[in-house]
């Protein structure tokens, strides 16, 4: 590949988007395609964040923002914390970003130093690991498991720190797995050591369990959030991240050069999603995990064997390695094959690590009247296939 610089070139492709950039290319020929792997949320977003948001653009509120983000949405995401999870967070430890892919760029870039590793899990968001090399640093991964719910062991993690382990990356709900860290395994992996970082993106879309913020056990850590998934507003581009007070001035001169701020009109909006949308993100709650619950059924009724089920975000991680094994066990040969022969789109395991090689991520963030002709669709083409 030509690229002009190395870490340009290291960079891996976000496989998910090759399959959808396939799917589209697919229904603009003409064919008719279930989409179950993007993760995103196919509702609009509510009608109480889009009013803010044009009533800021009336009050010509379009200017730069202070470059942490606007007090009164910094104080809504520390009485959101208060309130859900009873810790403290000063609204002077928040920094309000660009969504929160720039967030993380902005945490990694901040803590890491060429040769420092952090500690992910095996399988993790595809991205991690990119924006850790594109840092300077490495991922570490450790291997997790259906049978445990694909869970971190604190013990094993414990065993994988070194003199260069600066951060353990923790994802709960997690992406590709839907599953939660259990409170006993947090408050363990709080108490090892180096710094956490935990992405709490999908809290607030968890299904008959309480999900719990790392903040909860630990002031040594650093939060990763935004209003992408849980506010159906992943085009806004608003995130934010949690630091300790002594961290945010330096990390405050990152963002004053690289981003400036992030856009007024999306923060305004983001205080009426936090103070006004509740009714509307509870009753999309509620949709999604009847959708769950139906996939979870027709998986099963299938022949998938779902060993732990998933709760939260809108993910199941399925094991198809026995339909993978006529592509060598390739799981995105298989994903294209599916997307081809029964016109799904399926995320394929490999791009969330070598330990979900095998596996196809589905996403229910569809219409019940789509994952029904989807499964449907699948049924028939393991029975094809098996």
């Amino acid at each position: 590949m030509d690229c002009i610089s190395k870490r340009a070139c290291e960079i891996t492709p976000f496989l998910v988007m090759d399959i959808l950039e396939k799917a589209q290319q697919m229904e603009r020929e003409g064919r008719s395609i279930i989409h179950m792997e993007i993760g995103e949320p196919d509702f609009d977003t509510p009608e109480c964040i889009k009013k803010a948001c044009c009533k800021a653009l009336e009050k010509g509120e379009t200017h730069y923002t202070h470059s942490l983000g606007i007090p009164e949405l910094r104080e809504a995401i520390s009485k959101y914390h208060k309130d859900r999870y009873s810790v403290d967070v000063d609204p002077g430890r928040i920094i309000v970003t660009q969504g929160t892919s720039p967030a993380m760029l902005l945490l990694f870039t901040f803590i890491l130093d060429q040769g420092d590793n952090i500690i992910v899990s095996d399988p993790c968001y595809a991205c991690y690991s990119n924006f850790i090399s594109f840092a300077g640093a490495e991922a570490n991964s450790i291997t997790t498991y259906e049978e445990d719910g694909f869970q971190f062991r604190p013990e094993e993690i414990a065993k994988a720190i070194n003199s260069k382990t600066k951060a353990i990356l923790i994802n709960s709900p997690s992406n590709p797995t839907g599953t939660l860290l259990s409170p006993e395994r947090m408050a363990k992996i709080a108490k090892l050591g180096p710094w956490i970082i935990s992405d709490e993106i999908y809290h607030g879309l968890v299904y008959g369990e309480q999900e719990h913020s790392i903040l909860e056990y630990t002031d040594h850590a650093f939060v990763l959030n935004g209003f992408s998934k849980l506010f159906a507003m992943t085009g806004w581009r608003l995130g934010y991240l949690i630091a300790p007070e002594k961290y945010i001035r330096p990390m405050q001169k990152l963002c004053q050069n690289f981003f400036i701020s992030a856009n007024s009109m999306a923060q305004r909006a983001g205080v009426a999603a936090l103070t006004e949308s509740w009714d509307d993100v509870n009753r999309i709650k509620d949709i999604y995990d009847t959708r769950r619950k139906f996939i979870l059924k027709r998986l099963r009724e299938i022949g998938f064997d779902i060993k732990v089920e998933p709760t939260g975000a809108f993910y199941v991680l399925v094991n198809m390695k026995h339909l993978a094994l006529k592509f060598d066990g390739s799981s995105l040969k298989l994903a294209f094959d599916i997307l081809e022969k029964a016109g799904i789109g399926v995320t394929p395991g490999i791009d969330f690590g070598e330990g979900a090689e095998g596996y196809i991520r589905l996403s229910y963030a569809n219409s019940i009247e789509n994952l029904t002709e989807g499964m449907n669709r699948l049924e028939k083409y393991v029975k094809e296939n098996s």
